[in-house]
């Protein structure tokens, strides 16, 4: 599994949603996170933008590509 931590850029992997969960880890702020499935096995916890988070639902695809700021669901 890969630990939990904010999407980079130079980031590529896809899968799919297995769940979504929003948190206050340090108080001051939510924090929106995706559990995805990856495609080449394996799970990853990725914290992504409330607006993304908000039209995603389990069983979505995701797609990281290196040089995106952020994934796309598919």
């Amino acid at each position: 599994m890969v630990k939990s931590r904010r999407v980079r850029e130079e980031d590529a992997w896809d899968g799919v949603v297995a769940d979504k969960t929003r948190r206050s880890t340090d108080g001051s702020g939510l924090y929106h996170y995706v559990e995805v499935r990856l495609s080449g096995g394996g799970t990853g916890r990725f914290r992504v933008d409330k607006t993304l988070w908000e039209t995603l639902s389990v069983g979505d695809r995701l797609v990281k590509e290196a040089g995106a700021a952020a994934p796309a669901r598919v």
